[in-house]
């Protein structure tokens, strides 16, 4: 039996290039069309984003149903707005997915 291949694919590079970091401010016309979907910080951004490119449903209803994946939420907007945190985003039209970067842990 043969180990399954590790090398990322082909998309999830281009992907992975396409990232950047994004504030608010520059977000909230998205927002404002309602293109902004927002993925959880124990997911991975770039991988998200090529299952939404290549329509894997069973992935990306996984991730609806359990709140990992879901629209950015007027909440969301507002919390954003008071806290301005770090936001990393990547464009699979029409959608804007962002996620939050997680603070680094504190070394002691």
């Amino acid at each position: 039996m043969s180990a399954p291949n590790s090398e990322p694919s082909t998309l999830y590079t281009k992907l992975l290039g396409e990232t950047a970091a994004i504030s608010w401010q520059e977000l909230q016309p998205f927002f404002a069309r309602g293109a902004v979907l927002r993925v959880e910080g124990t997911q991975d951004l770039v991988a998200v984003a090529e299952a939404l490119a290549c329509d894997d449903k069973d992935k990306v209803t996984r991730w609806l149903t359990s709140g990992d994946l879901r629209k950015l939420g007027e909440l969301d907007a507002e919390d954003y707005l008071a806290r301005d945190p770090q936001l990393w985003a990547v464009v699979v039209a029409p959608w804007v997915l962002v996620q939050e970067r997680l603070a680094a842990p504190a070394l002691h």
